[in-house]
């Protein structure tokens, strides 16, 4: 039996199972990649919003990463909700040493139900971590949080600060912006009616991190994702699971 490839995700828990790391290495799983965790965050958390975020120590968060990167062949890594300066500085560190390869950076800032992810002040640091990325892929709020941090005239001008490839997610629009070596591509998508696409975000960062894990170009990844985040939002369209923005299928329903 062939192994499979290892894919690491950063980030922190969700209670309710539908964002962070649980839509992360559920993601993996669907996708054929070992996934592993490093929990930077433990959140009270359901489809209503965020009642609660408990952040890792920092220096754990690094203990968590050298138990993984010294046992585990991780072929990828994406980052989620790191909570605060010193996580984001953590990661940054091993980033720079290069022990994260094929890093997707997804700077979770504020859940999809409007609950602040990221102590303020934090934003700054992310745009050290992106000179890092493979991959970033902030969504169109998180876009503009760090064009404005960065002191951007022009949202254009974003794709500079990620020497890979920057994907900014259109979310409602399902068209997604993907700029790599100066030229802006439009990725089209299209909306599916539904109120459940709790933890999307974090689906489709994951889903980049498995297709590079398993050795797919980064273009390629990116369009694959998308693809897959659709059928996940398809699958559960009628779901009625919580009473706010429900969860979104990664895993086909079993046949009987």
């Amino acid at each position: 039996m062939t192994n499979p490839p290892v894919a690491l995700s950063i980030a922190g828990s969700d209670a309710s199972g539908g964002a962070g790391i649980a839509a992360d290495l559920t993601t993996f799983a669907a996708l054929g990649i070992h996934g592993a965790a490093v929990i930077t965050a433990v959140t009270a958390q359901n489809t209503v919003g965020v009642q609660g975020v408990h952040p890792v120590p920092a220096e754990f968060v690094a203990q968590q990463l050298n138990s993984v990167l010294d046992d585990l062949p991780v072929a990828a890594v994406k980052t989620g909700m790191l909570a605060n300066q010193d996580i984001i500085a953590v990661v940054g560190d091993f980033a720079a040493a290069g022990r994260l390869p094929n890093l997707v950076v997804d700077p979770v800032m504020v859940s999809s139900t409007g609950a602040r992810l990221l102590d303020t002040g934090a934003e700054a640091i992310y745009l050290e971590l992106l000179k890092h990325a493979t991959v970033a892929t902030p969504n169109a709020r998180e876009a503009t949080v760090l064009q404005d941090v960065a002191g951007l005239e022009a949202a254009a001008e974003l794709g500079r600060l990620c020497p890979g490839w920057l994907v900014v997610t259109g979310e409602a629009t399902a068209i997604d912006r993907v700029h790599h070596h100066g030229d802006w591509t439009e990725l089209a998508g299209e909306v599916v009616e539904t109120a459940n696409d709790h933890g999307t975000g974090c689906t489709f960062s994951s889903a980049v991190a498995a297709g590079l894990a398993a050795g797919a170009e980064p273009g390629d990844a990116i369009a694959t994702a998308k693809g897959f985040v659709r059928q996940c939002i398809i699958r559960s369209a009628d779901w009625d699971l919580g009473a706010g923005r429900g969860p979104v299928a990664h895993l086909m329903e079993p046949e009987l």
